[in-house]
């Protein structure tokens, strides 16, 4: 139920965190690139770029984003992160957020540590949000009497996604080098409610799989009025909305 359209709305601002994790691998002349997760391709494009002597693997578990990236061509295929292992010559694996989508995540990330060779680069980047009023008022509303029944479990939890500390204590007790941060993005959105076009294209996605067509126009008009008061436009049409992140990059013992 991924649409790629949606998802390249306010391109710039999804494609910001992931060159940010990209710029802190330090890898020269790697074998093997993964993008876990690749979307439609796009991002996974300038993995190629900089890397253009490696093999390129690009999987996601949507058959719309994996036929959107093969147009823009990335040699994508569907398949699932919880079920993906590394090939022998897997020298950079990127994760771009996905893995708030996978709650058994941190047993993934121990197991691919485990899994890579020597001197390999792990990294990851989710969305720390999630106790921010756009996902505490969608689950508000989504728990609610008229909502609950359908949507039980189709919104993301705040312990879904882990600190920098966390994930950093994690990868370092493996034997990891870790580096791991977080930063708040102050995104710049344009457009009538503009927080809640930006959270179909993610974390409303779920919701919208729930629910036929009639109910998600309804769960939107309920929203919609919640996120303006919670993110007020300014005068000129536009919407303060942070953006919290968290990353973390690992090099493999």
């Amino acid at each position: 139920m991924w649409d790629p359209a949606k998802y390249l709305d306010y391109g710039d601002l999804r494609a910001r965190p992931f060159f940010e994790l990209v710029a802190r691998i330090s890898a020269g002349e790697p074998r093997r690139v993964v993008d876990l997760g690749c979307g439609p391709g796009n991002l996974t494009g300038t993995l190629a770029r900089r890397w253009p002597q490696a093999t390129l693997e690009a999987i996601d578990s949507s058959a719309d984003m994996v036929a959107a990236a093969r147009e823009a061509g990335v040699p994508a295929r569907v398949a699932d992160v919880r079920e993906w292992s590394p090939g022998r010559d897997t020298d950079v694996v990127v994760s771009n957020a996905v893995l708030q989508w996978v709650p058994e995540h941190r047993h993934l990330l121990r197991r691919w540590v485990g899994e890579l060779p020597a001197g390999a680069w792990l990294a990851m980047q989710v969305p720390g949000n999630m106790d921010a009023p756009s996902h505490t008022l969608t689950r508000r509303l989504a728990a609610s009497p008229g909502w609950a029944p359908r949507l039980a479990g189709a919104v993301l939890r705040e312990d879904d996604v882990g600190t920098p500390q966390e994930y950093a204590e994690l990868l370092a007790d493996l034997g990891c080098q870790v580096n791991a941060w977080e930063t708040t993005y102050v995104q710049r959105l344009t457009g009538s409610q503009a927080v809640l076009e930006w959270l179909t294209g993610t974390a409303l996605r779920p919701v919208k799989a729930a629910l036929d067509a009639g109910e998600w126009e309804a769960f939107r008009e309920q929203l919609a009025p919640l996120l303006d008061k919670a993110y007020p436009p300014r005068p000129d049409g536009t919407t303060w909305f942070p953006f919290r992140r968290v990353f973390a990059v690992a090099r493999v013992p």
